[in-house]
């Protein structure tokens, strides 16, 4: 497998700019699939304690690792599962919950694990949950000593990972299975792709006015035409969640309903199963008194990003000029790089 040949010519039938240090990482990830997945007996033998099974590309939003990394994965034919963290560690703590009676529940998740995949790709890869942080060094180790081999994109290098987060300490012993598994490696471009080619923000309105109320409902009447409106109940995990406007699957919330309630990954993860256009009205400017929402209104835009489903928001302060609490800087500069685009005149 030629990557570097195949990559240029996926950028030229998707007409994307070739930049240097992409290739860089091109030439990165074939040494990686050579050790891991096209080896010789003897190569093998010379260079088992050389060989590391995951591949961390870290760097700025909206350089292109998402798009590098996927053109990664289908390239190879390994059974494989490309899943969003968020969903991953859910399906985990259902498992070990369904089997609490049974003893080394962690073994027979990773055991079943095997069986799907030998490789697992995990995008935008970040740790908010203490939860997930205490359990996930154990849990990689088991993963790796299973020989499962993970390919990772994230905005945070694998010593920040979980900064400042509660009892870090407890996260540190996954910190150090991570970094001795792993080929890290950062991708460095000035531009933000998604932000460059989406200037046209036709679905994110700003400020809220007469005007852009306007605007907003009537392509919300143009989406919605001849769709039956519907109270729409979901159940999630013995909670049920009841959404006001659904329309066959287009969906309206005020910002409080989604980002000012207790709700999480797993009730984002089931909206957008039953959504295919999400519409948001009244976004507010973030700061230090709703960081809580802030942090909601991330986790929500990242699973709509995974899901690929377009948006139209109305926002009281421009894309460009939104703020954030100081805790939060660096992850929202992800959600608004994403937002330019789920919004963008090209998304839809």
């Amino acid at each position: 497998m030629n990557l570097n040949n195949l990559f240029l010519k996926h950028c030229e039938n998707h007409k994307y700019e070739i930049n240097q240090n992409q290739l860089v990482i091109i030439n990165n990830l074939m040494d990686y699939y050579k050790n891991n997945f096209h080896q010789s007996l003897l190569s093998k033998i010379f260079k088992k304690k050389d060989i590391k099974l995951a591949f961390y590309l870290v760097g700025d939003v909206g350089v292109g690792k998402t798009m590098i990394l996927n053109f990664f994965f289908q390239q190879l034919n390994e059974s494989k599962l490309r899943l969003h963290f968020n969903e991953f560690m859910i399906e985990f703590h259902k498992f070990i919950f369904e089997n609490k009676n049974k003893d080394k529940g962690l073994d027979l998740f990773v055991d079943d694990l095997s069986k799907k995949a030998k490789l697992i790709y995990f995008d935008e890869f970040q740790v908010t949950n203490i939860v997930d942080a205490m359990i996930l060094g154990r849990l990689f180790k088991k993963i790796f000593d299973k020989k499962i081999k993970v390919i990772f994109s994230s905005n945070i290098k694998i010593n920040d990972l979980y900064k400042d987060g509660l009892q870090r300490d407890q996260f540190i012993p996954f910190i150090k299975v991570l970094e001795s598994n792993s080929f890290e490696r950062e991708l460095l471009i000035e531009e933000d792709y998604r932000t460059s080619r989406n200037d046209n923000l036709e679905r994110f309105l700003s400020p809220i006015n007469e005007s852009t109320n306007f605007r907003f409902n009537k392509f919300f009447r143009k989406i919605t035409k001849n769709k039956k409106k519907t109270i729409k109940i979901l159940e999630i995990q013995g909670r049920r969640l009841k959404i006001e406007n659904f329309y066959e699957k287009t969906i309206k919330f005020n910002f409080d309903e989604l980002c000012n309630r207790n709700l999480g990954s797993k009730d984002y993860i089931t909206i957008a199963n039953n959504c295919d256009f999400l519409f948001i009205q009244n976004l507010p400017d973030f700061h230090e008194g709703n960081s809580d929402q802030q942090q909601r209104f991330i986790t929500l835009i990242d699973i709509i990003y995974e899901k690929k489903i377009p948006l139209m928001i109305t926002s009281y302060t421009n894309l460009s000029e939104i703020n954030s609490s100081t805790s939060l800087v660096k992850t929202f500069k992800r959600t608004l790089s994403r937002l330019y685009e789920l919004t963008s005149k090209n998304y839809y």
